[in-house]
């Protein structure tokens, strides 16, 4: 250290001292008196030099205390104080010690607070520089963007590559104002996520130095209130038809329709069918929201295949004899399914149903059972009819969903079957799948998980 204290007092101590011994020793006639004024001078350097080598000492042990206050691995030493003002200094510091310790263990415990809470949320974080440049993300963010790698203190744009969060960020850091928008859909999932984007302020002026921003997932709300405007669109379109033909042929027989021996019949009888048609659509509708709101009407109980099956097959078996189609069942074997009664024969019904009425004259119907391994149980309903084309198979079980509008309104359909088959099946812990090949038939098959009844279970 080129300025330390001891070798500016040892300084001071030779000029002050070696003037003096040097005029003493020229101009001194007495021998004796420049030997004793040269040990003099010799003996005052020495003890100013001690006195600044333990000044030095001193001095770069508080150095030291003060360099370890903020080290929370290690225990400052303990220091020696005195009665000067390096005493003093050494009281004062000694005691605000545990103070700084206990404050920095604080600033310590929170950002690791801090930290841990951003790293867990479920909600993607983002911080970014005055320049853009990612600061901070936690693992929810990383897993939005679809990046491998570490991403801190790489430019945004190349992190994302979506104009929509950088213009926000930007806005944000430009002005200083907090930005809220809702992105969609957000590369590289095509995901919609609600942006809320605040500046990071400097602590020592007011000049802004970044923003954070917090992208809250909204992809389930945003496809729900999709679905909730696809449904309302649906069930007007399919009432605004009955409801127009009632509506009409209403109108003609007030317009003198009565006196029209010939037709008013027919014109009852078409209003009755569409009256007959709205309520069936209603119906389902309820039968459909009970289902999903897990309101079944009654507790879940052993359900019989073999009667199960025996009920649904009867009801099917006039309509199928009226359009010539062979309904047949293979040997139900006596087994048991746990569910719910009323809704499971619904779910049969209407598959037994539509193999019927989107059948060809002369067509067959196969209804069979059989045991899979797990403790599973497979019931296959096949057909020979129209079958479904490949496009279609994913979304037959959308609510309203018709793969042949026409037909399926001409034999009565409501578009809501097989929702129901499958909202009833999963809520019995089954799985529903579907196979099919145009022209040919289709073939659904049905696996519940097997019940072993016992006494008093019925």
């Amino acid at each position: 250290m080129q300025y330390s204290i001891s070798r500016r007092a040892l300084a001071v101590a030779t000029a002050i001292v070696l003037p003096q011994v040097v005029l003493v020793y020229a101009f001194g006639a007495v021998s004796w008196v420049r030997w004793l004024s040269l040990a003099a001078a010799l003996s005052g350097i020495s003890i100013a030099g001690l006195w600044s080598w333990s000044l030095a000492r001193r001095i770069k042990s508080l150095t030291g205390f003060v360099n370890r206050l903020l080290d929370l691995t290690s225990t400052p030493p303990k220091l020696k104080g005195g009665d000067d003002e390096l005493g003093e200094l050494v009281h004062s510091l000694s005691g605000i010690a545990p103070q700084v310790g206990e404050l920095v263990n604080q600033l310590s415990t929170e950002l690791m607070r801090r930290e841990a809470i951003l790293a867990s949320m479920t909600d993607a974080v983002l911080a970014v520089d005055a320049r853009l440049n990612v600061t901070f993300c936690n693992d929810a963010f990383v897993r939005a963007v679809g990046s491998q790698s570490n991403i801190e203190g790489v430019p945004l744009i190349r992190v994302v590559r979506d104009p929509g969060l950088n213009q926000v960020v930007k806005q944000v850091v430009d002005s200083g104002e907090m930005v809220r928008k809702r992105l969609q859909p957000f590369s590289p999932g095509g995901l919609t996520f609600d942006v809320y984007a605040a500046p990071l302020s400097s602590s020592t002026n007011n000049s802004w130095r970044g923003a954070i921003a917090i992208l809250h997932d909204v992809t389930p709300i945003e496809r729900l209130e999709r679905a909730k405007r696809d449904f309302v669109a649906n069930v007007s379109h399919e009432f605004r038809t009955p409801l127009a033909t009632i509506t009409g042929y209403a109108e003609t027989l007030l317009d003198g329709g009565l006196e029209d021996h010939a037709n008013r019949r027919r014109f009852v009888e078409i209003i009755q069918a569409n009256g007959v048609r709205l309520n069936n659509i209603a119906a389902d509708l309820l039968t459909l929201s009970e289902i999903e709101d897990g309101r079944p009407g009654a507790g879940a109980r052993p359900i019989s295949l073999r009667q199960a099956i025996g009920n649904a097959v009867r009801a099917i078996e006039p309509a199928a004899s009226l359009m010539h189609v062979n309904l047949t069942t293979d040997s139900i074997p006596d087994l048991f399914v746990l569910g719910y009664g009323i809704r499971f024969e619904q779910a049969l019904l209407n598959l037994i149903d539509n193999a019927v009425k989107f059948n060809k004259e002369g067509g067959d119907v196969g209804v069979s059972v059989s045991e899979l391994p797990g403790e599973l149980i497979e019931i296959r309903i096949s057909d020979t009819g129209l079958g479904i084309p490949t496009e279609d198979l994913s979304r037959i079980f959308e609510r309203f969903y018709r793969v042949d509008k026409a037909r399926s309104r001409q034999v009565g359909g409501t578009g809501l079957g097989l929702s129901i088959v499958k909202h009833a099946v999963e809520q019995m812990n089954g799985a529903v799948a579907v196979e099919s090949q145009l022209g040919q038939g289709t073939e659904f098959r049905i696996s519940l998980p097997r019940f072993s009844a016992q006494v008093g279970d019925f």
